[in-house]
């Protein structure tokens, strides 16, 4: 196969894959087509019908009136024999003949039209019956095709939405790590400046009480050693609000 042949063939095939990928994507649209067009044949098989039931009936006229043609026919030879005019009941007789062959045509003829519309009226029915199968699994396909979709509507939403809540998790993660990297850095700059200045020397003094600010127990055990007991009962001595005294509480005492 040459060079050229390939390339054909090639083309062959990408254009019935592209063809075909068109009726995969169309196939609904193509089935309800097609079912149209049965249908629309099938309308013409019932006017096919008609056409051939409405040639048998004149048919069957025409034979009808052949069937009297013939009576009258069969009269007029048996008159003529009974005038024994030999050559006049000929003469009616070959008639008579032409109308009983037409007769025997005409009984082909009806015989073939009833076979005729027995066989498209069977046709016809089959043809119904089998439309009507087809376009209940057509509205069962469209049905499971509507539900497919919405599933696969469904799926790539949720899909959409998981990879989403993961992004947004991510994101999450990563903000929680910086805000815990720089907690972090705070805490130890915090630690570093303490360290470095007075405030762990001040917390140290306060804790052991010797800030004059600070106040502990041992501080006030210390200061009450240091002093002695007359002068801290002096300094602690309470002065009592004066009370007033009434004329009626001087009377009293009086009596």
């Amino acid at each position: 196969m040459s060079l050229l042949q390939k390339i054909l063939t090639l083309f062959r095939g990408t254009a019935h894959e592209a063809g075909q990928a068109v009726v995969d994507a169309n196939a609904l649209k193509i089935l309800d087509q097609e079912i149209r067009d049965a249908g629309n044949e099938l309308v013409r098989s019932k006017e096919e019908l008609t056409k051939v039931m409405a040639q048998r009936q004149l048919q069957a006229n025409r034979s009808k009136d052949r069937f009297a043609k013939k009576a009258e026919y069969e009269t007029y030879i048996a008159g003529a024999l009974r005038q024994g005019n030999e050559q006049l009941a000929r003469e009616v007789a070959e008639r008579l003949a032409t109308v009983e062959t037409d007769l025997k045509n005409d009984e082909q003829a009806i015989n073939s039209y009833d076979a005729s519309i027995s066989q498209l009226k069977t046709a016809i029915t089959a043809t119904e019956r089998k439309l009507a199968r087809v376009k209940q699994q057509v509205d069962t396909v469209k049905a499971t095709e509507a539900v497919q979709r919405a599933q696969t509507a469904v799926a790539a939403r949720h899909s959409g939405a998981t990879g989403k809540v993961t992004t947004a998790l991510d994101s999450l993660e990563r903000i929680q790590t910086r805000q815990a990297e720089r907690g972090a850095r705070l805490q130890a700059a915090a630690q570093l400046e303490s360290e470095s200045g007075d405030g762990d020397l001040n917390a140290r003094l306060a804790n052991a009480g010797l800030l004059p600010e600070s106040t502990s127990v041992d501080n006030i055990l210390e200061r009450f050693r240091e002093k002695p007991v007359q002068q801290l009962t002096h300094d602690n001595t309470l002065a009592l609000p004066a009370v007033e005294v009434k004329e009626t509480d001087k009377v009293e005492r009086k009596d």
